[in-house]
């Protein structure tokens, strides 16, 4: 027997919990998703078969639900739609015994208990059709799939398409096949646990589990699918043989060993005994019926009326993509689907055949999947979702007998657990490839925090490579180009990700700087303003929209950017400065000693601006308050090269030589290549010697 882990198990963002913490989870999320069914009242077919039903009431004989369809007629009757159910019925009758008459809140009651049983046993089904089954020394299973198996139960216990057959009373035929269903397929499982090898198996319990599939079919019809699945689960699991190389195989008559060392293990014998019991089952069923198919009207199912062939299987299919969209997207749900509910389809140009032709496409996509993929647990997933999907619904897909109904939700119950088992994969899937991503993103960002420049641009990359619409990695990416001057790159990346998320704010203000480096005045600030639009309050960008339009000497309009960059961010220190350095380079020195002071209340120790306007003081010869700002500036930042050089100057100026001399001294110090210092030094030092004072 193959035993292993579901590799993808580690994918899915979940809790690993214990076994116990998982079942009482998906018990407790199917009995939120339906306690407030509890005190429904009886509806729809409710009156029928409970209301109506003279097989419930205790004063009638026992022995009349062996002989009475669901419904309370008579199996002989031809009005009888051939539903035999009793012991659905008997856990009615036993409702009505136990309430004392027809009060619906017990039969409700039982109902949503079903469901949750049902879900919780979900867990250990969908376990075993994942990772095989494994076995201490004690036969007792051990968990290797426990993230998988409870994101696809939870999907189960909380699917809408249920609401029928939780909160409709007469779906208890369906939640009891479901239950008998299960245990049937758990009991053939443990068949197996004893040994661990495929020619080893209890031939009591697959006793047991062909008792509780006629048990199940005595709840419903459906009941008998689950021969089906123990037969797959002893094909892919049992003896783990691979579908597509046994089909290759016998096709061009090649021999398998897989297969000749199986039937020497008993695997025919098995399937022989599955097939033999399922026709013996199917053949007291039809005894029981009277040996005649149930009578339906046109009403019921007209598909089935079609005279046409090829327009009654289009119909079919067509019914088929209805129950494939109520699972994937069940927004609109209905207890009956007849009286023209489902217009039928009459003609080839109706455009409703894109749906048949668009579920073939997919689930021979998914079939392709489930039998030739390279990966074994992507295989075994997949298949065991398409026999979930697929063999429980059989019975209602007409292609054996015409049913009763256009679209039933009650009949997608147990095929639900198929297409959350598939659900779970993808999401698994896909958190995965996000994980990968995000994997190689984080490393990038912490690289790049950390000043690794040249790993930080690999792993972007190969983030991108992984996800080629991850616009935060291009974006990231991008940055770094930019500060590398690599700005070509830069700005096919910023295109990109603002093409793919066109209200990325940041990236749109990235791309702007990249233009603008690139002499792209128009589009840069098209850019800018674009990033404005998605990011109403974005004081970065505004100040870098004022540094273009002081590039292009437009100097209000740089001025109102970097106003509205400190409206918005008032410790903006960078638009602060520029507006004082800007109406500095401009001459007015008035208005930037205003914005210098107005700045500095709000930001008191910033160095920057103290010594922008220290300068445009000292431009008007408040010496003593420029100096002041130098010193302060200088007590904050005290190996600032540029304010040692310009408060020299100041001196210069202000006529205190010797200040001036140490102050040119201490800048070329802590820059000796700063050309205007040294100039101005020179200066210094022959007017000094024309004094008559040395210069060293």
């Amino acid at each position: 027997m193959v035993q292993c882990e579901a590799h993808w198990d580690n994918q899915i963002p979940l809790a690993k919990l214990t076994p116990l913490q998982s079942r009482l989870l998906v018990a407790s999320l199917a009995l939120l998703c339906f306690i407030n069914s509890y005190d429904g009242d009886f509806v729809f077919d409710d009156s029928e078969a409970i209301i109506n039903n003279k097989d419930l009431n205790p004063a009638n004989p026992l022995s009349n639900i062996w002989t009475n369809d669901f419904w309370g007629s008579n199996l002989s009757s031809n009005s009888s739609h051939k539903s035999y159910r009793p012991l659905t019925v008997l856990t009615f009758r036993l409702n009505y015994f136990l309430a004392g008459g027809l009060h619906p809140v017990g039969f409700h009651v039982l109902n949503i208990g079903l469901h949750c049983v049902i879900s919780v046993l979900m867990v250990d089904v969908l376990e075993i059709l994942l990772a095989g089954l494994s076995c201490d020394g004690r036969s007792k299973g051990l968990a290797r799939a426990p993230r998988a198996s409870l994101l696809a139960a939870l999907f189960f216990a909380a699917h809408p398409v249920h609401t029928e057959s939780v909160a409709g009373i007469v779906g208890r035929a369906d939640l009891l096949c479901a239950l008998c269903f299960q245990l049937s397929f758990l009991t053939y499982c443990r068949a197996f646990q004893g040994g661990g090898k495929s020619d080893r198996f209890s031939v009591s319990w697959v006793a047991v589990s062909l008792l509780l599939c006629a048990v199940a079919m005595l709840c419903k019809e459906q009941g008998i699918t689950v021969l089906g699945v123990n037969a797959a689960f002893d094909v892919l699991v049992v003896c783990n043989l691979n579908v597509y190389e046994l089909i290759r195989a016998l096709l061009f008559g090649r021999k398998s060993a897989d297969l000749g060392e199986q039937v020497r293990k008993g695997l025919l014998a098995r399937l022989a005994l599955l097939l033999l019991s399922g026709s013996l089952l199917l053949y007291v069923r039809w005894r029981i019926m009277g040996t005649g198919p149930p009578a339906f009207t046109e009403v019921d199912n007209p598909a089935s009326f079609a005279e046409n062939v090829f327009l009654r299987i289009v119909n079919y299919n067509y019914y088929y993509s209805l129950n494939a969209w109520l699972l994937l997207c069940p927004w609109w749900l209905c207890f009956d689907w007849s009286m023209g509910c489902v217009p039928l389809i009459k003609s080839a140009g109706d455009w409703r055949m894109v749906w048949p032709l668009l579920l073939w496409a997919c689930f021979i996509g998914l079939i392709r999947q489930a039998l030739c993929s390279p990966d074994s647990s992507k295989r075994r997933t997949l298949a065991f979702g398409v026999v979930l999907l697929v063999v429980p619904y059989l019975p209602a897909s007409n292609l054996f007998f015409r049913v009763g109904f256009v679209i039933a939700e009650r009949v997608l119950y147990l095929s639900t657990a198929g297409y959350c088992l598939i659900l779970a994969y993808a999401v698994a899937h896909c958190c995965g490839r996000w994980r990968k991503h995000k994997v190689h993103y984080n490393v990038g960002k912490n690289l790049a925090d950390g000043g690794s420049q040249n790993s930080a641009i690999q792993y972007y990359r190969e983030a991108v490579r992984l996800h080629p619409k991850y616009v935060h990695a291009m974006n990231n990416l991008g940055n770094i180009l930019k500060e590398r001057n690599e700005l070509q790159e830069a700005e096919k990346l910023l295109s990109t990700a603002v093409q793919i998320q066109s209200d990325f704010a940041a990236a749109w203000m990235n791309l702007g700087i990249v233009q603008n480096s690139l002499k792209k005045f128009d589009q840069a600030e098209q850019s800018y303003w674009n990033a404005i639009k998605f990011r109403k309050k974005y004081p970065d960008c505004y100040y870098n929209l004022g540094r273009l339009y002081a590039d292009l000497n437009r100097h209000v309009d740089a001025l109102n950017a970097w106003r509205n960059a400190t409206m918005l961010k008032p410790e903006h220190s960078l638009a602060w400065n520029n507006m004082v350095i800007l109406l500095d380079n401009t001459g007015n020195l008035a208005q930037a000693e205003l914005i210098g002071k107005e700045a500095l209340k709000i930001l008191p120790k910033d160095h920057t601006i103290m010594f922008s306007l220290a300068n445009v003081l000292g431009k008007q010869e408040k010496y003593k308050e420029s100096e002041g700002f130098f010193l302060n500036a200088l007590k904050i930042n005290p190996n600032a090269a540029s304010c040692h050089g310009n408060l020299a100057v100041l001196y210069h100026r202000w006529g205190k030589l010797d200040l001036a001399k140490k102050h040119y001294e201490l800048s070329l110090k802590l820059d000796p290549n700063a050309s205007g210092t040294k100039e101005n030094y020179n200066m210094l030092r022959r007017k000094l010697e024309q004094h008559g004072r040395p210069a060293t």
